[in-house]
């Protein structure tokens, strides 16, 4: 195999982009200066060995705590529960958002063996007494599995609060049904944030 058909292989690995594309991306860095592709290279590297993830909440980082934890304005008492990472910078993109994070680390998902065991969720139970939460928002997709984990992380900290000293909300519906936190717009999320309701 050739190093032109090894790069547009791990290329076409990548999410959204497809043969075509990675055969298109291939070519591009052949016409770019030596230096741009060893830039790109070191910054690959770079992305695998610094970035790991917060102790606390699973978001990435390149510290023990990710800046969001670290921050002393925002509040200990009000966590938002996201499937990934990048659910966060989308959230964060609307601005109405002044709590912090947990990252679940994925949703359930038998049909690809992803169970409860898999997911952050008994971090996320150690973190309501130690921080003195009051209120969790579930912010997982809109999706069946999305919504499966949600209910599943409503009942585990159900058990987990059994006094209802702990409100659970969950992101209203402005999002649409099937769609991923990621490619939503700030306003949807605002409003979403802004409209959450009792579990």
């Amino acid at each position: 195999m050739s190093v032109i058909d090894e790069l547009t292989n791990e290329l076409a690995r990548l999410p959204g982009i497809g043969r075509k594309t990675a055969l298109r991306l291939t070519y591009h860095l052949l016409r770019q200066p030596a230096a741009q592709s060893r830039k790109l290279a070191e910054a690959l590297v770079a992305l695998t060995e610094r970035v790991r993830s917060c102790e606390l909440c699973h978001n990435l980082t390149e510290s023990t705590l990710c800046h969001l934890c670290a921050d002393p304005r925002r509040d200990q008492a009000v966590l938002c529960v996201v499937e990934q990472a990048s659910d966060i910078a989308s959230i964060e993109r609307a601005g109405e958002f002044r709590g912090r994070y947990h990252v679940l680390g994925g949703r359930l998902s038998p049909l690809d063996g992803v169970g409860p065991e898999d997911l952050h969720v008994a971090d996320l139970l150690a973190r309501l007494g130690a921080e003195g939460v009051r209120e969790v928002i579930l912010a997982t997709n809109p999706s069946l599995e999305g919504e499966a984990t949600a209910l599943y992380v409503q009942r585990q900290l159900a058990s987990a609060a059994a006094d209802g000293a702990i409100r659970v909300t969950r992101i209203a519906r402005g999002l649409p049904v099937g769609g991923d936190l990621e490619y939503a717009d700030g306003v949807t999320i605002a409003q979403a944030i802004a409209a959450r309701r009792e579990m």
